[in-house]
């Protein structure tokens, strides 16, 4: 053997020549669920929730240190590019939280058969996408 690595991934077929092991999972077999996709996307959120809460640091300190910084972040966020950073971070939070609560029900020991965290998993998307949007459009017609 080469090394560990490669002690960990031979093996014998059932008719003992040696064989390499695929990765587990299998990424050319294994079909990702709507609980992986998820779960993926929940640590992804929870990124861009610490990259949006930076930029809300920014408008913060902006707003505590006069007219001028504070017109420079408000330009900003008023900017197309503003506003597509705005709507992300709002669709990551929505994300995150409905997630969120859906952990909170699995923590009580329930919906864990097959067709309730199917359901789940789909509400969480609808929910966090409505949410997301109307938020957007009261901002944007408030504002």
């Amino acid at each position: 053997m080469r090394d560990a690595r490669a002690a960990l991934m031979s093996g014998l077929s059932s008719d003992g020549k040696p064989v390499d092991r695929p990765l587990s999972p299998h990424l050319q077999v294994y079909r990702p669920q709507i609980t992986t996709v998820l779960s993926i996307m929940h640590r992804f959120s929870g990124i861009w929730l610490g990259v949006g809460t930076l930029f809300l640091t920014w408008w913060l300190v902006a707003l505590a240190s006069g007219p001028a910084p504070f017109a420079t972040a408000q330009a900003f966020f008023a900017s197309i590019f503003g506003k597509i950073l705005l709507f992300l971070w709002t669709a990551a939070l929505m994300f995150h939280f409905c997630n969120g609560i859906r952990h909170l029900v699995w923590d009580s020991g329930l919906g864990f058969e097959k067709p309730t965290y199917h359901a789940s998993g789909w509400t969480v998307l609808a929910a966090a996408t409505a949410l997301t949007v109307l938020i957007f459009i009261v901002g944007l017609t408030a504002g």
